[in-house]
C-alpha cells in the first residue's frame, strides 16, 4: 500500500533552474547548479492509501541530487541548490556547483547533456497500527549545456 501511496503523488525528476538550457557558460567559470522545489519535484509530499479498512499515509522528500555533468564528473548536493546572484560574481556556488575544465565542442551537438538524479526517501507508517518503514525512489531530469572558453586576443 505504500508503493500506491507513492504513485498517487506523482514524483518527477529535478525541476532544474540552473543551468539553463540557453545559459552562456565559460571553461574556469564556477557553475552554480539549483533546482526550484515544488511538493512533485522536491517535496515534501503526502499522500494516503488504503485497503481492506488498513491506510498507510507516506510523505517523500527529496534527500540529495547526483548530477552528471556530461564531462565524466558528478557532484552530489545535499539539498536544492543556492540561486546565483550578480553579487555573488566569480565565487563558487556554497550549496552545489561544477567548474568545467573542458569545452563542450567535441560532443554531440557541442553540448554536454547534463542528467540530475533526485532520490526521494520516502517514511511510511499504517495509522493505528505502529508499522513504518521507508522508501527510495528515484527519478531523473536532462538537459543541454554548451560550454565555451574565452580567449584573450591582444
Amino acid at each position: 500500500m505504500a508503493e500506491q501511496a507513492v504513485a498517487k503523488m506523482q514524483l518527477s525528476g529535478p525541476d532544474i533552474a540552473s543551468p539553463r538550457a540557453n545559459g552562456k557558460y565559460v571553461v574556469g567559470v564556477p557553475m552554480w547548479m539549483w533546482v526550484n522545489t515544488s511538493p512533485t519535484t522536491f517535496g515534501p509530499n503526502s499522500a494516503s492509501a488504503t485497503a481492506g479498512g488498513v491506510t498507510v499515509l507516506a510523505t517523500a522528500r527529496v534527500t540529495k541530487i547526483v548530477w552528471a555533468m556530461g564531462d565524466g564528473s558528478a557532484v552530489t548536493c545535499n539539498g536544492a541548490g543556492t540561486p546565483y546572484a550578480a553579487s555573488d560574481g566569480m565565487q563558487e556556488s556554497p550549496t552545489c556547483g561544477h567548474t568545467y575544465a573542458r569545452t563542450s565542442a567535441s560532443q554531440t551537438g557541442g553540448r554536454f547533456t547534463v542528467t540530475a538524479t533526485s532520490t526521494w526517501t520516502v517514511d511510511w507508517q499504517v495509522n493505528g497500527g505502529g508499522e513504518s518503514g521507508q522508501l527510495v525512489e528515484t527519478r531523473q531530469s536532462q538537459m543541454q549545456v554548451a560550454m565555451g572558453e574565452v580567449q584573450v586576443v591582444r
